[in-house]
């Protein structure tokens, strides 16, 4: 007999609980450290390996630091935004370099120029300068990024799988070390391989903790309270965001940050012991006496009676003759497919997991885009990187209040649209107004945030219980190709200003296209079988309103 147990009625139970009572409360509260600690390590490469101001080195003319506005303009030509960073005026033939050298127009030939053999750096703190990057090599840069995401291919199906197989607090807790261990390493990176090669193995092993932590908080509360967990789950990633660039710029220091945001990461291996296991996967495995526990702790603490016919079905499920109080499920035979097996040959399940990959594929790189494009915007880097975190927290709120009443789909398909409409706008905007530059960009950072957050608790609703974050994994790290090229679009801006913005809106309005073939999933319990899944798509599932 499969150790497997279908657990329809456990939405119920979870309804009678409540969506937020103490219980939940302190679970959640509990949950959101490590979503906190995410929102910051997802993003840190944006800071740690940020672009700096350098020019060559001029050996003739540093000593003159106050004309060096002048000497400049005849000693380095100008690029495309200020003086070249590359390059700088030959000197001309003849000119013999010694102490007595004056620094003048003389010393240069202006209509040749040559590579810079040395550089001099502003007052920046970054990684480019301490592990010896090589300069006017953007892309060498921008990899930094891309080795940290891509990453997640590895990290979010290893962590799915353990997650699916060994529970999720487990996941969560082994994820959270290997961000402790790795980030922590990387700070003390001597060269460019030795940070890229820690960059890998940090997201490889550790950025499952944020998915892990959302299905847990999903499976912890009933329909209704979905959307309201999702927004706070969302919320408190967006203020890691904005730490993480008040510290960056309070402590002009990439490794004391490095060192002070992962510390914490160890703190939350302790939920090995601390933290209880999803009631919603144990029942998946059959492990029926610990749910019922949990259950019956649970409405202790939320001063909930549960009567005893209601834990009932939960405790019989392995009864033939029970059948009818549990409601359809699959059925329990030794010969039967695996799970996986079922999800390859249900011709619905996989159009569903092939669309909704290609939805995160499209938000992780436009959200990611347009986060790390922001830094290259007029004005405070650091502001405006807080700027465009910030404007997920309306966003997320304004998800709590259409997801419920407008349905996901519906929401889903406006959201991808406005972003397009606003992202490709930004290229017939007249240079010399970086006021509505902002505002469009912003506004289309609010877009693409609240499609996100939509996409995230979309996908958690329509996959079965026991594959769920299994394929949620799967949809998330096929996802991550957009967040892996995202790092590399500044270097889009090298040739035209808005081309990163175009692409982000083009491939906007194709997901907006494909969510039109997608069900509607609002009210509607959790599917726990292949078939209930299914029957999302063909229209026949109860929503929790019906008798």
């Amino acid at each position: 007999m499969s150790k497997e147990t279908p657990v329809v009625g456990l939405d119920v139970i979870l309804e009678q609980l409540g969506p937020f009572g103490k219980y939940n409360i302190v679970n959640y509260a509990l949950l959101l450290v490590p979503v906190y600690l995410a929102g910051m390590y997802g993003s840190v490469f944006v800071f740690e390996a940020s672009d700096v101001d350098y020019r060559c080195e001029i050996s003739a003319c540093e000593t003159i630091l106050n004309d060096s506005i002048i000497w400049t303009q005849y000693a380095i030509p100008q690029g495309k935004k200020g003086l070249s960073k590359c390059s700088q005026y030959s000197y001309r033939d003849g000119i013999v370099l010694d102490n007595n050298t004056i620094c003048s127009t003389e010393l240069f030939n202006t209509s040749r120029t040559e590579t810079c053999s040395s550089f001099v750096y502003g007052d920046q703190d970054s990684a480019v300068i301490d592990v010896s990057i090589q300069r006017c090599q953007d892309g060498k840069r921008t990899l930094i990024g891309t080795f940290h995401n891509a990453g997640l291919f590895l990290s979010l199906p290893l962590t799915g799988f353990v997650s699916d197989r060994f529970g999720r607090k487990v996941a969560l807790s082994i994820a959270s070390l290997m961000n402790c261990i790795f980030g922590f390493l990387r700070s003390f990176s001597v060269n460019y391989y030795m940070m890229v090669a820690f960059e890998f193995l940090e997201a490889g092993f550790g950025a499952g903790a944020y998915s892990t932590a959302f299905v847990l908080a999903m499976e912890l509360v009933g329909p209704k309270g979905r959307v309201l967990g999702n927004t706070l789950i969302n919320v408190v990633f967006v203020f890691g965001l904005m730490s993480l660039s008040g510290l960056s710029w309070i402590l002009q220091d990439w490794r004391t940050l490095l060192r002070i945001i992962y510390a914490p990461a160890c703190l939350v291996f302790s939920y090995l012991w601390i933290l209880n296991e999803s009631v919603r996967w144990l029942l998946s495995k059959g492990r029926n006496d610990e749910a019922i526990a949990i259950l019956e702790r649970a409405a202790k603490m939320n001063d909930v009676m549960l009567a005893p016919h209601d834990l009932a079905p939960l405790q019989d499920t392995e009864k033939p003759d029970n059948a009818e109080l549990t409601g359809p499920k699959e059925a329990i035979q030794e010969n039967k497919p695996s799970v996986i097996m079922q999800v390859i040959r249900s011709s619905i399940i996989r159009k569903r997991l092939v669309v909704c990959s290609f939805l995160w594929i499209t938000c992780t790189f436009v959200y990611y885009g347009l986060s790390i494009n922001s830094v290259s915007l007029a004005g405070n880097k650091y502001i405006n990187f807080m700027l465009v975190a910030f404007i997920e927290i309306p966003a997320n709120l304004a998800c709590l209040v259409v997801l419920d009443r407008y349905g996901r789909k519906k929401v889903m398909i406006i959201t991808y649209f406005l972003s397009a409409i606003l992202c490709i706008s930004l290229s017939f905007l007249p240079k010399g107004h970086p006021w509505w530059s902002l505002i469009i960009y912003l506004s289309g950072k609010f877009s693409i945030t609240t499609a996100y957050s939509s996409v995230y608790i979309y996908v958690s609703e329509v996959f079965p219980t026991n594959v769920r974050q299994s394929l949620l994994a799967i949809c998330s790290s096929t996802g991550r190709i957009g967040s892996t090229l995202a790092p590399l679009t500044p270097l889009l801006a090298l040739y035209y200003d808005n081309l990163p913005s175009i692409f982000f809106g083009t491939l906007a309005i194709m997901a907006g296209l494909l969510v039109f073939t997608l069900p509607e999933t609002i009210n509607v319990p959790l599917p726990d079988t292949i078939e209930e899944a299914e029957m999302l798509s063909r229209g026949k599932k109860q929503s929790v309103d019906q008798p």
